[in-house]
């Protein structure tokens, strides 16, 4: 299949719009990382804290590389940086409820959400890189793969944890960590094949 040209405008939007989610990114996790009461999903979520600051700094070398200032500001961008401090705020106010395991709940669910649209940015940014023709396809390819693995992690994992802190906190058997986690699950496919298949790592009561 021939590849075709992209619409340069709304690829630099998009990234623009995936710096504002990384940055916003490290906030929530902060956030997160302070709300845990799991050690090894504190463990987990210092570890994507610490690999959020680096697709930062990967990002910015691909700005860098293709001539756009960081700093411009786009009326996308300023969407992503409002839901980002909303999801700040949301973990910050479940914590000054004084409920430990609720407020683990809401930052696991925080995160969802702002992993949901960061791996959505970085699967658009690969398919730029995959299928078009233009100017910043070779910045984006190499960006895609240095954060698509991680990516992937960021958000099959923490679903896997959310739902297993949901079922807890139902009085039912959870699996903690989940089976995304055991099995490092790197696909939607993978996370689907996971979650049916997570009763052998049921803590029994």
């Amino acid at each position: 299949m021939k590849k075709t040209s992209y619409d340069t405008d709304q690829v630099t939007e998009l990234l623009y719009q995936a710096l504002e989610t990384e940055l916003g990114g490290e906030q929530i996790y902060e956030q997160a990382v302070s709300a845990a009461q799991n050690s090894d999903l504190k463990k987990e979520w210092s570890k994507y804290l610490k690999e959020t600051k680096n697709h930062q700094k990967i990002l910015l070398g691909v700005f860098q590389e293709l001539g756009l200032d960081p700093e411009v500001e786009t009326p996308g961008r300023a969407v992503v940086r409002l839901l980002g401090e909303s999801l700040v705020e949301a973990i910050q106010e479940a914590v000054s409820e004084g409920d430990e395991d609720a407020a683990q709940i809401v930052a696991a669910e925080c995160v969802v959400l702002a992993e949901t649209k960061d791996h959505l940015n970085w699967e658009l940014i690969g398919h730029v890189a995959e299928n078009g023709s233009g100017p910043f396809k070779d910045a984006l390819k190499r960006a895609f793969e240095e954060v698509e693995t991680e990516e992937d992690h960021h958000l099959y994992h923490t679903k896997g944890w959310c739902r297993e802190l949901w079922i807890e906190s139902l009085g039912l058997p959870a699996a903690l960590p989940p089976p995304e986690e055991i099995k490092k699950v790197e696909t939607a496919i993978g996370a689907a094949r996971a979650e049916k298949a997570r009763e052998p790592y049921v803590q029994k009561h």
